[in-house]
């Protein structure tokens, strides 16, 4: 069997199709698919579907704009217990230095603290979660002082 990286229970990740970087995640073992936040979501006349992708912090958001080819339209089992339906998209997640493609469900996540999820299928055959710690193969970055503080001696 092969050696799995061992990840924290959130990590910082990157999906480089998108330009996306940085974007807060949670893993969950206990959800089969990851979930990412979007916004305005749209079918277009050619078959793909347009959505921004929320990221960057909650005081600073920020949207890219994406355009992707579906991979199906599909039943979610909501973390309230209920049934819905969404899109889902193929892309590649990278955590640390491993790239890995996976299928994300879309989703407003807005009222949530973790833009993405990484389910199940994500993190099967390539990650060991370690729910003890968080970011281990990405470095959390130190929090900025406002620009007119003085460090302390």
């Amino acid at each position: 069997m092969a050696e799995l990286a061992t990840i924290g229970w959130s990590e910082y990740v990157d999906l480089p199709d998108w330009g996306i970087t940085r974007l807060k995640a949670k893993t969950d073992t206990g959800a089969r698919t990851s979930a990412l936040h979007v916004e305005d979501l749209k079918a277009l006349p050619d078959g793909r579907i347009q959505f921004h992708v929320v990221h960057g912090s909650r005081r600073s958001p920020k949207t890219s704009p994406i355009i992707a080819q579906p991979v199906k339209w599909g039943r979610v089992r909501s973390s309230n217990g209920h049934y819905v339906e969404r899109w889902f998209v193929r892309t590649t997640l990278q955590i640390g230095p491993i790239l890995k493609e996976i299928e994300i469900s879309l989703v407003s996540r807005e009222k949530m603290l973790f833009r993405m999820l990484i389910g199940r299928k994500a993190l099967e055959r390539t990650f060991l979660v370690d729910p003890s710690k968080r970011s281990i193969l990405t470095k959390r970055l130190p929090k900025k002082r406002p620009k007119n503080s003085k460090p302390q001696s």
